[in-house]
C-alpha cells in the first residue's frame, strides 16, 4: 500500500509543527542563567568613552585601581576593563563582576546579584551629572570595595574546593579549620607549628599557623612591635634561609601596616608588610593574621607569604588571604 503525496505533506506539516510546539515549552521550562565568566580581581565597568576619559574615569580608576597594600611594587587591586553601554550585551553580560555607569535623574547606587549570570556581582551607580555621580562615588567607595572583595573571596573559596586540602592534623592540633587546595604540601609539622607550601614558576608561596598566648600581642600596647618580634623569633627558629645561619625576618627598612578585621566573628589584627632573610638577598610580601580567642587565652596565628621575584604578586598574596580568611573555630 502506498502513502499518497498529499498525506506526506501533511504529515510532515503535523510532526513539524508538534515539534515547534514541544520546543516552546521545554525553552520555557528549563529558563536558566548563564555560567559567569571572568579572571579573579579583573573588573568591567560600563560606562561611555567620554566619561571614561574624564573625571568619573579617573575616580573609578583611582578607587578600584588604587596600589594593593603590602606589596613590594605597585599593583593596582583590580584590573579594569572599560565597555561601553552600546557593548554591554550577550557574552559581556556573562562577566562575574561589573560596575556601570548611567545617567539619571535620581543619584544612587544599585547592588545586584546573578543578574545575566550566575555567579554574578554587579553595581550601578545614578547621577543627573559628573559632579553628582563622583560624589556617590566618594561617599560610598569603602562599600563598593567590599562588596566586590567578598565576591572575589567568596568565588575563590569556591574553586579552591573541587581540591581541597586535607587539615585534620591542623584541627586536631589547633582547633581551626581551613580551606586550601591540595597544591599546597606541609613542608614542617612541629610542637604545634605547620609550615605548608606550594611551590610556583620561579618560587613559592607558604602559609604558616601557630599560636601565642595573649601577652605575646598585647604586651605594653605596640601592636606591630610585638607582631614583628613574634614573627622574627619565630622565622629564626623555623623558617631557615638558603644559606647556613639566614632565617626569615620582617624587612626592617619599613614598618608593616595594622589594621583591624574579623575572622570567623573573632577580632583579630591584620598586618601587612615585607619579609626578608637576613644577610640574604631574598624577600617578598606578607601577612599575618592574629586572631583573638579569648576562651583559650591565645591569639591563633595565620600567616602567608610569596617569593616571586621580578614578578608581579597580587593574584598569589589574593589567594593566600582567601585560605587564611576562611579560618574557622571549631567547637570542643
Amino acid at each position: 500500500m502506498q502513502l499518497t503525496l498529499g498525506f506526506l505533506k501533511r504529515f510532515s506539516l503535523a510532526t513539524l509543527s508538534l515539534f515547534f510546539i514541544f520546543s516552546c515549552n521545554d525553552s520555557s521550562s528549563s529558563a536558566y542563567k548563564a555560567e559567569s565568566s571572568g579572571n579573579l580581581n579583573r573588573l568591567n565597568v560600563v560606562i561611555t568613552n567620554e566619561q571614561w576619559q574624564d573625571s568619573i574615569g579617573e575616580k573609578i580608576r583611582g578607587i578600584f585601581a588604587a596600589d594593593a597594600i603590602g606589596l613590594p611594587q605597585q599593583e593596582p587591586k583590580y584590573a579594569l576593563n572599560q565597555i561601553p553601554p552600546e557593548a554591554f550585551n550577550g557574552f559581556a553580560r556573562r562577566n562575574r563582576t561589573f560596575f556601570k555607569i548611567e545617567q539619571s535623574k535620581q543619584t544612587g547606587h544599585q547592588i545586584l546579584l546573578d543578574s545575566f549570570a550566575e555567579p554574578q556581582t554587579g553595581i550601578i551607580v545614578t547621577g543627573p551629572n559628573s559632579t553628582a555621580i563622583i560624589t556617590e562615588l566618594e561617599n560610598h567607595k569603602s562599600k563598593f570595595l567590599d562588596v566586590f572583595e567578598k565576591s572575589e573571596l567568596k568565588e575563590k573559596r569556591r574553586r579552591m574546593q573541587k581540591s581541597p586540602k586535607e587539615v585534620g592534623v591542623i584541627e586536631k592540633s589547633l582547633g581551626i579549620n581551613m580551606l586550601f587546595p591540595s597544591a599546597y604540601r606541609y613542608a614542617k609539622q612541629e610542637d604545634d607549628f605547620f609550615w605548608m607550601r606550594k611551590d610556583i614558576k620561579n618560587g613559592s608561596m607558604e602559609l604558616l599557623a601557630y599560636e601565642v598566648p595573649l601577652s605575646t600581642i598585647e604586651k605594653n600596647g605596640d601592636i606591630i612591635a610585638n607582631v614583628v618580634k613574634m614573627r622574627d623569633s619565630v622565622g629564626a627558629k623555623h623558617i631557615p634561609g638558603p644559606k647556613e645561619g639566614t632565617h626569615m625576618i620582617t624587612e626592617e627598612a619599613y614598618a608593616p601596616y595594622l589594621f583591624e578585621t574579623e575572622i570567623d566573628g573573632k577580632f583579630a589584627y591584620e598586618v601587612k608588610g615585607t619579609w626578608e632573610v637576613k644577610d640574604f638577598f631574598m624577600a617578598g610580601p606578607f601577612v599575618t593574621y592574629a586572631i583573638k580567642d579569648v576562651e583559650n587565652d591565645r591569639y591563633v596565628i595565620l600567616e602567608g607569604s610569596v617569593f616571586k621575584p621580578s614578578s608581579s604578586k597580587r593574584l598569589q598574596m589574593f589567594e593566600i588571604e582567601s585560605i587564611l580568611k576562611s579560618a574557622e573555630f571549631v567547637a570542643e
